[in-house]
């Protein structure tokens, strides 16, 4: 183990990962208690998505290689994709979104996050199908950062103004600003203030639970796919939850044009 983040030791990193990774194979044995066959399957496709997620945030924390991160990626686009289906079938509504991004912060930040190591693991065939996956709840066009994350990869995103979370407001400002410098300050600005903004996330302060907590990591991966899209500088960014190893993997490849750039080329 090559740990990223202090609060990680060798003994959870390693107990964690084989938990995660069993994840799926418990509940294909095990019951869970529910009110319903739909509703127990639902919630065991949430389990499983939730596991995978994280075990590929885990392996991000403890040293893990991009290479196999990015690989793990395709495991977890298909357990949001079977929770979806299993949700939709137990809630009766076609298209529910697995995410609910516009009432709860650290649902949104999964989502960017999740759409963020597409973006940086070189990965990019993977977002139509993350987004389509939100879009068909009424979620597409409704957000600049999403938005602007997808653009320079997917056709006909929206050029819109406003953002569900006022903690995204200095990531955003930092995409449109127009003095050389600022951005430069508010990834600072983003990064300083994120831990505090999601206290009421299920995973704030899981490290201070020891060898036996469920921490695998703090990380803003949207805030350098941010800085890799859009060409900032993040050299003052020294805040732990910047995940700069990640981006200095994905600055070995060119990221794509943005769109409104190009048309002015």
């Amino acid at each position: 183990m090559n740990r990223r983040q202090v609060f990680l030791s060798h003994k959870q990193y390693h107990s964690q990962l084989e938990i995660l990774a069993g994840e799926e194979a418990h509940w294909q044995t095990h019951s869970l208690m529910a009110d319903s066959p739909e509703q127990e399957a639902s919630l065991k496709a949430w389990n499983v998505q939730h596991a995978r997620l994280h075990h590929l945030i885990l392996g991000y924390t403890g040293g893990a290689p991009m290479e196999q991160l990015a690989q793990e990626l395709d495991g977890v686009i298909d357990s949001y994709e079977d929770y979806q289906r299993k949700l939709e079938r137990y809630e009766e509504r076609p298209g529910i979104a697995p995410l609910n991004i516009e009432d709860y912060p650290h649902d949104y930040e999964e989502y960017v996050q999740v759409l963020s190591l597409c973006i940086l693991l070189q990965r990019s065939d993977l977002l139509p199908r993350m987004a389509l996956l939100q879009d068909r709840a009424g979620f597409h066009g409704e957000d600049t950062l999403v938005e602007d994350l997808l653009k320079p990869y997917l056709p006909d995103r929206e050029d819109v103004d406003e953002w569900y979370h006022h903690v995204y407001t200095p990531l955003v400002h930092a995409i449109y600003s127009q003095d050389p410098d600022e951005p430069r300050e508010l990834l600072v600005e983003y990064c300083n203030q994120w831990y505090l903004a999601f206290e009421h996330a299920p995973w704030h302060d899981t490290h201070l639970n020891g060898d036996e907590g469920s921490y695998t990591g703090y990380w803003a991966f949207e805030a350098a796919a941010v800085a890799y899209l859009y060409g900032l500088d993040d050299s003052a960014v020294k805040h732990m939850v910047f995940p700069r190893h990640m981006l200095e993997y994905a600055r070995r490849f060119t990221p794509p044009p943005i769109p409104e750039l190009a048309e002015q080329d």
